[in-house]
């Protein structure tokens, strides 16, 4: 698959009108956050467009789009397996009743009980894996479950995505998938229209921000730990997290936790927002001490916005950062490694971060643009185009 160029005249000129493709989430949110860009490439060529998510505020805004809405009963925290037969049911009878000409299915339960409810229907599907999560970042009775779920699963999918090399070679040494249909996206593109450079509003405060879930895994609790530290040199310096709490993930933290550390007056917490624009705009340093990431949304938002970035040293992280370039990497779990970078942000001339965000900036726009992604999904469907039966499941 072609995955490097931008949409040609000839994908611009692709009619699609009469085939259905439907995409598959844990959320309505995640859906049109990450895939609207595509979603709307389809329906302008013609495609009829189904979206399987739970419902939530995105919902109505995917069927404004002109897409056709299912709700999914999906629990993304429980372990329950009947709750987890009843989501792989559901998949079943709306793929048949559906019957698209190709899935899309993103996260860990869809990609599992999709596909196989994709096998089971005669429906091809294509897996993406946008990170590796608590699956591969934990070793306890659930995660490994989760793995040999993986493993069967991902037999009956017609072709699995990755958003980093190095994920694809985890679930390739672990034997969960065939090489053969394996695939790096490169990210879910960023619409560099839309994430535009903002001046920031005078002010004499430095503004670190952190969006993303509140999870542990994605380092929150080693990020108001620095705030901690660097508060002892810089009092006046802000300390932000932006994004949902009591979020359906085994590493969810709470909004009560959330709170008492704004008590404290350690960080601000920011809750949620349609539109991130504004906290990136008003930001000095844009901050993700995470685990793993398969290539986070954040972190290209923020390189779009020409803003410095101070994120981890691992896969997802710096396929967007270069260190010393376009950001700082640190190292990850450790407290130590991310406030020595985001006091190196403090100590750096306003022309110096400036600088590191207008290379940010061109970083994304040569590597992450959206119009890559959406020719890289083209091309795959270009390639189902009389394709319609699902593989057997195999080894």
């Amino acid at each position: 698959m072609a995955s490097g160029s931008t949409p040609s005249a000839t994908a611009n000129a692709r009619d699609l009108t009469g085939r259905h493709f439907a995409f598959v989430a844990n959320s309505s949110w995640s859906i049109h956050q990450y895939r609207a860009g595509i979603i709307r490439t389809l329906i302008a060529h013609g495609a009829r467009v189904s979206i399987i998510a739970p419902s939530d505020r995105s919902s109505a805004a995917l069927q404004e789009m002109g897409c056709e809405y299912h709700p999914l009963a999906l629990s993304a925290k429980s372990a329950n397996p009947l709750a987890d037969w009843h989501c792989f049911t559901q998949l079943a009878r709306l793929y048949r009743r559906l019957r698209p000409d190709c899935i899309f299915q993103y996260t860990i339960k869809p990609n599992i009980y999709g596909s196989l409810a994709a096998w089971l229907c005669g429906v091809p599907c294509i897996s993406v894996t946008t990170g590796l999560g608590f699956v591969f970042l934990r070793d306890n009775l659930v995660a490994r479950v989760g793995r040999a779920l993986y493993w069967v699963a991902l037999r009956a999918a017609r072709e699995v995505w990755f958003l980093n090399e190095e994920d694809r070679e985890e679930f390739l040494k672990r034997g969960l998938v065939q090489e053969r249909r394996t695939f790096v996206l490169p990210s879910e593109g960023i619409d560099l229209d839309f994430y535009q450079p903002r001046p920031k509003a005078q002010a004499a405060d430095f503004r670190f921000l952190l969006i993303a879930r509140m999870l542990w895994d994605k380092g929150v609790g080693e990020y108001v730990e620095a705030a901690r530290e660097i508060r002892r040199q810089y009092p006046h310096a802000r300390f932000q997290l932006l994004g949902p709490a009591d979020v359906e993930n085994p590493s969810a933290i709470t909004r009560q936790q959330l709170h008492e550390w704004q008590d404290e007056g350690v960080i601000e917490y920011l809750g949620v927002a349609s539109d991130v624009r504004d906290a990136i705009a008003q930001a000095d340093c844009v901050v993700l001490p995470s685990y793993r990431e398969g290539v986070p949304r954040t972190l290209l938002e923020a390189a779009a916005m020409e803003k410095p970035i101070v994120a981890t040293d691992v896969p997802g992280c710096r396929e967007v950062v270069r260190d010393g370039v376009t950001g700082l990497l640190c190292r990850a779990r450790s407290v130590e490694s991310l406030a020595a970078g985001m006091l190196c942000m403090c100590e750096m001339s306003l022309q110096q971060r400036k600088e590191m965000g207008r290379r940010a900036r061109a970083e994304a726009t040569n590597r992450f643009g959206e119009a890559r992604v959406i020719e890289a999904y083209l091309d795959s469907i270009s390639r189902f185009s009389t394709k319609k039966a699902s593989p057997a499941l195999r080894g």
